[in-house]
């Protein structure tokens, strides 16, 4: 029998906040709870573990999590500095990613993806959503043996999420029976 690898969540809550007047967007009121409240009710119960990746407001953040992170490259370089930043906190296993702005999430998207990890037939490691319409790349469970290799695609100047899990061998997942599980709450109207 296979024993089960450990899943450690991170929401990551880092950005610029460039789409809402450059406020925190984990920490925008949505149904009466912060954004990050109901991202946190729905991932934990899916985790072992649980952390946060923020730029700012490190105490705000603290109220949900008890390990918070910061990015170590300056200037908001994207999502993917702050996977970086979670690397030093990450147990051995997978990593469930999301952003702070999907307040929806399936109970069932890191069982889902994992699975499509332990019984996928290629040599993927990592999985992630899709609605039925697009790619859900910040929903997502990642093999922790790849983020060695996370560094050196940053220091090369790329960026793009979908970029470096294409370099990890990345399998996507369909979730197009619950396509309302991803929207994204991007804009403070």
């Amino acid at each position: 029998m296979q024993q089960q690898r450990k899943v450690t969540g991170v929401i990551l809550a880092g950005g610029a906040g460039r789409r809402v007047q450059h406020r925190d967007k984990g920490l925008i009121e949505w149904r009466g709870r912060p954004l990050v409240a109901h991202v946190v009710a729905r991932l934990q119960p899916q985790v072992d573990g649980m952390l946060i990746s923020c730029n700012r407001n490190r105490a705000s953040y603290q109220a949900y999590v008890k390990t918070t992170v910061t990015d170590q490259r300056a200037d908001y370089q994207g999502p993917l500095a702050g996977l970086e930043a979670a690397t030093a906190h990450v147990e051995p296993g997978y990593l469930a990613v999301t952003s702070c702005d999907v307040p929806l999430l399936p109970g069932d998207l890191v069982s889902r993806l994992c699975t499509a990890l332990a019984h996928g037939a290629n040599a993927a490691q990592v999985a992630y959503a899709h609605d039925g319409e697009r790619a859900q790349y910040l929903c997502a469970v990642i093999d922790t043996r790849c983020l060695d290799t996370l560094r050196e695609f940053l220091d090369s100047g790329q960026r793009a999420v979908h970029a470096w899990y294409a370099s990890c061998g990345a399998v996507a997942v369909d979730f197009s029976d619950r396509p309302d599980c991803f929207t994204n709450v991007n804009h403070s109207d």
